[in-house]
């Protein structure tokens, strides 16, 4: 998937090219484990009229976020475990996502195991049918729809790059 990503932002092809050669040289990459730095799915939740995102209180954090985390051996591939996770943290039955990548994204944290890594984030666009009803998980302090063109204050250079992707503002 991501050695034949196109995109025409350079800094994002950068960025591909620094995960391949991270991908090539551990191939522990996707398990939490991986000290140096780990790859995660993360999925931003859009409604059915494309005009509002579903966003997640992260009670670690204390930040609004996209939904995402850890892969899982049972992912059969990067957009399987984006959208499993954002089902998982909405509780929303019937989502879709676009299989094709969004953006990436690599960002420091300090994992549930304790230790500061970095998260090297796949972003996917999910789509939420009319009448999604939400359910916020115990991962999340909270779950609110935002407008894509209005995120909260204080949203990362990564969620707001991602937002503006799917605006078309990019």
């Amino acid at each position: 998937m991501l050695t034949h990503w196109q995109t025409a932002d350079p800094g994002q092809d950068t960025l591909r090219h620094a995960v391949l050669s991270f991908l090539a040289a551990r191939p522990d990459a996707c398990l939490r484990a991986c000290v140096p730095g780990h790859i995660t799915a993360s999925a931003l939740v859009v409604d059915h009229t494309g005009t509002q995102t579903l966003l997640t209180l992260h009670p670690r954090f204390g930040r609004w976020l996209q939904l995402g985390g850890h892969c899982e051996e049972s992912d059969s591939d990067m957009a399987s475990a984006a959208l499993r996770e954002a089902t998982e943290e909405s509780g929303i039955a019937g989502l879709t996502i676009d299989p094709h990548l969004a953006a990436l994204h690599v960002h420091p944290v300090t994992c549930s195991l304790g230790v500061p890594t970095r998260h090297l984030d796949m972003q996917f666009v999910v789509r939420a049918p009319a009448g999604a009803e939400i359910a916020c998980s115990d991962e999340s302090l909270d779950l609110r729809w935002w407008p894509l063109d209005a995120l909260p204050d204080g949203t990362d250079f990564g969620l707001q790059q991602l937002a503006d992707s799917v605006t078309g503002t990019v």
